[in-house]
C-alpha cells in the first residue's frame, strides 16, 4: 500500500491543510473489513458500471481528466458509489473534504465552506466536498451547499440510494450531473471474490482457502448486486472456518449457505424499487404475462410488501385494464383480497398467485376506464347539464306539479326490455366495448338494439 500524508480529513486518505485529524496507522488495514480493504484504488481495479465508466464515457473522462463538475452518484447498496469517491480523492489535484449526511449538520458544512474560500483565497485551488447519503439532508443544509456550487468554489459529489429528483432540492439537482449505478452483475461480483481471495495485500491471498467455485456462485447470486454484502459473507466464512491438517480452509457450498443466510431482495418501501417493482407486476398482467407477473409478485411478498397492497393494486387493474372484457376478473380480485385478509401469510401468497395468474391470462379492454375519464373530465371542463324532466323523481309532493318524470318509458314494458328516448342531452358517447372476451357480446347487443330499433323491432 502506497505511502499517505500525515493528516487526513477523511476515510479515503487525501491530505488536510486546516484540520488536524489523527494520523491512521498501519494496524488500521488488518482491523478494516474485508470489504472496507477491497476497495479499489484507481478505476483500473474498478469492476462493473461499464455504462459510465467503460473506455470514452464520460465520467470516465472526467475522473482521469479531473475536470469534475458537481455530481451524483445514484444507486442500490454495494454498488460502487462510496468506491468512486474514494478514486476521485485520489486521482484529484484538489482538496478533498467528505461528510456522511447522516452525523453532519449546518455547523460542520459551514467550515467546510470557509476552509475552501480561504483555500480558494490562497491557491486558487477548489475544494471537492463528498456527501455519503446525501438524500437525508434536509432543504435547509441543501440549501447551505448551494451558492458555493454555484461559485465554483465547491465540487459537490453526493451519493444517494434514494432517486435524486425527489430527494435533492431542484437547484442543486439542476447543477449537478447525475449517474445512476446499476447492481452489479453476478459475473462481477464473482471477479471482486476471487480477487479478494488471491490479493495477499488486502484479501485472503496469504491463507490457504480451497473455495468450491459452485459457493462462489451461491454468494455472488445471493448479494443480490451488492459487493459489500458478498465480501462480508466471504469474509465471515473464510474466518469461521478452521482449516484443516494441512492448514488450508475448505470453502464449499454449505460454509457459503451458513455465511449468506438470507438473500436480500433490495426494495425499498416507499420508494424507487417499491415503485419500480409494482409498476413492472401491474404492466407485466397487463400485458398479458402471467410468468413476469407471478415473479414481480413472488419478488414483493420475499421482500416483504404488504399483501392487503398488493391485493388492491389487483383489484384496481381487474377494472382498469380488463374491465367488461372479462366481468370475473373483478370478483375474482375481491375475493382474493376478503380471502387473504381471513388466510394471512404465507398461505395468502397461493392466493394472490391465484388471482395474477387469471389477471394476467385474461382478455383485456380498458373501454370502462376511458369512458370514466372522458366523463370526468366533461363534467370538469363543460357546463353542467340538465337532467331531462322525464328522468327526474317523482315520488315527492310537488313533483307532479312540475311535472317532473312525466314521459317516462318503462323499459321493461317494451320488447326487448329497451326502448328508445334521451337519458342524457346531446348525443356524445363514453363508452365503446372492444371485440375482446365478453365485451365482444355486450358490443354486438347495443349495436343489435340500434338496428332493431331502425327497423321497427324493438321499442314496441
Amino acid at each position: 500500500m502506497s505511502s499517505k500524508p500525515a493528516k487526513y480529513n477523511n476515510d479515503f486518505g487525501a491530505p488536510e491543510l486546516f484540520l488536524d485529524t489523527p494520523v491512521r496507522n498501519e494496524q488500521d488495514l488488518s482491523m478494516m473489513p474485508l470489504a472496507s480493504r477491497m476497495r479499489p484504488r484507481n478505476l483500473d481495479e474498478y469492476i462493473g458500471q461499464e455504462h459510465i465508466l467503460g473506455p470514452d464515457k464520460l465520467l470516465r473522462r472526467t475522473i482521469e481528466a479531473d475536470r469534475l463538475s458537481s455530481l451524483i452518484f445514484y444507486g442500490p447498496p454495494g454498488c460502487g458509489k462510496t468506491t468512486l469517491a474514494s478514486i476521485i480523492s485520489k486521482a484529484t489535484e484538489s482538496q478533498f473534504s467528505s461528510v456522511n449526511a447522516v452525523t453532519s449538520n449546518v455547523s460542520e458544512l459551514r467550515s467546510i465552506i470557509e476552509q475552501a474560500k480561504k483555500l480558494r483565497a490562497m491557491t486558487q485551488q477548489k475544494t471537492i466536498l463528498f456527501v455519503d447519503e446525501i438524500h437525508r439532508f434536509n432543504k435547509a443544509q441543501q440549501d447551505v451547499l448551494m451558492p458555493e456550487v454555484e461559485n465554483g468554489i465547491l465540487v459537490l459529489i453526493g451519493a444517494t440510494t434514494h432517486n435524486p429528483s425527489f430527494s435533492i432540492v431542484s437547484p442543486l439537482l439542476s447543477r449537478s450531473l447525475v449517474f445512476e449505478l446499476k447492481p452489479l452483475q453476478e459475473i462481477d461480483i464473482e471477479r471482486i471474490l476471487k480477487h479478494a481471495i488471491e490479493d495477499a495485500d488486502r484479501g485472503f491471498g496469504e491463507l490457504k482457502i480451497n473455495i468450491d467455485l459452485n459457493a462462489v456462485s451461491y454468494i455472488a447470486k445471493c448479494a443480490s448486486g451488492d459487493a459489500r454484502r458478498a465480501l462480508n459473507a466471504l469474509e465471515v466464512g473464510v474466518l469461521t472456518t478452521l482449516p484443516n491438517k494441512d492448514k488450508v480452509i475448505q470453502f464449499d457450498l454449505a460454509i457459503a449457505k451458513e455465511s449468506t443466510q438470507k438473500r436480500i431482495v433490495y426494495y425499498d418501501k416507499n420508494e424507487d424499487y417499491h415503485y419500480d417493482t409494482i409498476s413492472a407486476f401491474i404492466k407485466s398482467m397487463r400485458g398479458s404475462d402471467p410468468d413476469a407477473s407471478v415473479y414481480w409478485l413472488a419478488k414483493m411478498l420475499y421482500a416483504g410488501e404488504d399483501p392487503l397492497f398488493i391485493a388492491r393494486r389487483i383489484i384496481i387493474l381487474a377494472s382498469e385494464d380488463i374491465g367488461n372484457a372479462d366481468p370475473r376478473a373483478l370478483t375474482v380480485a375481491t375475493s382474493c383480497l376478503q380471502a387473504i385478509e381471513f388466510v394471512g401469510m404465507p398461505e395468502a401468497q397461493i392466493i394472490l398467485s391465484q388471482a395474477v395468474t387469471y389477471l394476467a391470462s385474461a382478455p383485456k379492454s380498458n373501454a370502462s376506464y376511458k369512458a370514466i375519464n372522458q366523463a370526468m373530465s366533461d363534467v370538469k371542463l363543460e357546463v353542467a347539464k340538465e337532467v331531462p324532466n322525464h328522468l327526474r323523481d317523482k315520488h315527492y309532493a310537488g313533483a307532479k306539479k312540475m311535472k317532473h318524470g312525466e314521459g317516462y318509458k318503462y323499459p321493461h314494458d317494451y320488447a326487448d326490455h329497451y326502448v328508445e328516448q334521451v337519458y342524457m342531452p346531446g348525443d356524445k358517447k363514453y363508452y365503446a366495448p372492444t371485440g375482446q372476451g365478453y365485451e365482444k357480446y355486450i358490443k354486438e347487443r347495443l349495436d343489435k338494439l340500434k338496428v332493431d330499433i331502425k327497423s321497427g323491432v324493438a321499442g314496441k
